[in-house]
């Protein structure tokens, strides 16, 4: 796919794309921090017909729907012949006690034996995060492990 990125001087910048129904679909990137998902109309690729805004948390929410489901496709078939081991996504609510704490902080390798193999937060793909690692309202937090590993993990991150 061809991104096109166009800035928009004092508001952020869009990025956008062509579907195959010949709309545009993209976002614009507030420089606040907001940001707007954006739609063409079908007459005019340059003509806005929708835009709908979005907090961060909700852009997360939705960058997590479209980007995750095939991160943790990927890595259970990676895992499909490993047995006992499997692949469970879990969110970090905003406000949730770990909104806004590091990876080391929750102690979650040595309190379940699970590995976060990635964050997905707001379309970006964290691979491999770090103990130093800032965990957001909104993320997807990517873990491998036994089920035993994963339930305890749900208990930890749904607090």
């Amino acid at each position: 796919m061809n991104v096109e990125v166009t800035p928009l001087p004092g508001i952020g910048t869009r990025q956008d794309f062509m579907i195959r129904a010949g709309r545009r679909i993209g976002v614009i990137t507030h420089r606040d921090g907001k940001f707007e998902l954006i739609v063409s109309s079908k007459d005019d690729p340059d003509d806005c017909s929708a835009s709908i805004a979005l907090t961060p948390a909700e852009a997360g929410t939705l960058a997590g729907l479209l980007g995750s489901p095939q991160l943790v496709a990927h890595l259970e078939e990676q895992h499909r012949d490993v047995a006992g081991i499997s692949t469970r996504q879990f969110p970090v609510a905003p406000g949730s006690r770990f909104d806004g704490r590091t990876l080391g902080e929750t102690e979650l390798r040595s309190r379940t034996g699970s590995s976060i193999v990635a964050v997905v937060r707001a379309g970006s793909v964290h691979p491999s995060p770090r103990p130093d690692f800032t965990f957001a309202g909104g993320d997807l937090v990517v873990v491998v492990g036994t089920a035993d590993g994963l339930a305890k993990t749900s208990d930890i991150l749904d607090g």
